[in-house]
C-alpha cells in the first residue's frame, strides 16, 4: 500500500488557517482588549513586549495572533478602545458656549489623567514621542488622530466665531492651538505625578486668558 504526501503547500496553510479561525475563543477579548490597553498606557507602544503582553493577557502567541492579528493590530484596538474612554472630548462638543466647551476640554482632561485609578500620562501623547523608526507606522497613525483631534477643536472654535460666541479679533486656529497645547501638557504633567487637583488648577489658570464672548 503506498502513502501519497501533499505537496500542495497552499491547500495546507488553507487547512491549518481554517482550523484556527474555526477553534472557539477560550478567553474574554473585551477583557483581554481591556489588560491590553492598560498595558499600552503604563509602558507605551515600544515599551510593551510581545511577552509582556502574551504574560498579561494569558495568551499564547499564536492565540494573540489568531485574535487581532499583530501587535501593531492589538495596539491600534486599544487604541480606539482608550479613546472611547476619553469621552470628555465629545461630551464637551454639548457645552453651550466656546468658554464653557474650552472649560470641558480642559477639566475633562485633568479628571481623566489626574485619576490615580489610569496609568499616568496619555497613551496615545506617549506612545508618538517614544516611537523609533521600526514603528514608524505607529507613529504616524498617532499623529492623524492628533490632528483630528485639534481639527475637531478648530470647528467647533469656528462656528463660535460665525457666531458671534467669540471676539471679532479672535483667531480660531489661535485658540484650538492653545487648547491642545493645554491639554497634551496636563498629561504630560500627570505623567510625572501631578494629582489632579494641581492639573485643575494649571487648567483654571490656563482658561482665565480665554477671550470673553461680546457682549449682546
Amino acid at each position: 500500500m503506498s502513502t501519497r504526501l501533499c505537496t500542495d503547500w497552499s491547500r495546507i496553510c488553507e487547512e491549518e488557517k481554517a482550523c484556527v479561525i474555526g477553534r472557539p475563543r477560550e478567553f474574554d477579548i473585551d477583557r483581554a482588549l481591556e489588560r491590553a490597553m492598560e498595558l499600552f498606557w503604563r509602558q507605551g507602544y515600544e515599551g510593551t513586549s510581545l511577552a509582556d503582553l502574551t504574560r498579561e493577557l494569558g495568551l499564547t502567541r499564536p492565540s494573540l495572533y489568531a485574535a487581532f492579528e499583530s501587535k501593531e493590530g492589538l495596539f491600534l484596538k486599544a487604541l480606539d478602545l482608550y479613546e472611547k474612554r476619553a469621552g470628555y472630548r465629545q461630551a464637551a462638543l454639548t457645552a453651550p458656549t466656546a468658554g464653557a466647551y474650552a472649560r470641558a476640554l480642559l477639566e475633562g482632561a485633568a479628571d481623566l489623567h489626574g485619576d490615580k485609578r489610569n496609568p499616568p500620562g496619555c497613551l496615545g501623547v506617549q506612545g508618538a514621542l517614544a516611537c523609533g523608526p521600526q514603528s514608524d507606522a505607529i507613529r504616524k497613525e498617532l499623529i492623524r488622530r492628533r490632528k483630528i483631534g485639534e481639527s475637531i477643536i478648530l470647528d467647533r472654535l469656528k462656528r463660535a466665531k460665525a457666531e458671534g460666541d467669540l471676539p471679532p479679533d479672535a483667531d480660531p486656529a489661535d485658540l484650538a492651538r492653545y487648547l491642545s497645547i493645554v491639554i497634551y501638557g496636563i498629561t504630560i504633567q500627570a505623567a510625572g505625578g501631578a494629582t489632579r487637583k494641581e492639573l485643575r488648577s494649571a487648567a483654571d489658570l490656563a482658561l482665565r486668558n480665554w477671550p470673553r464672548a461680546p457682549a449682546r
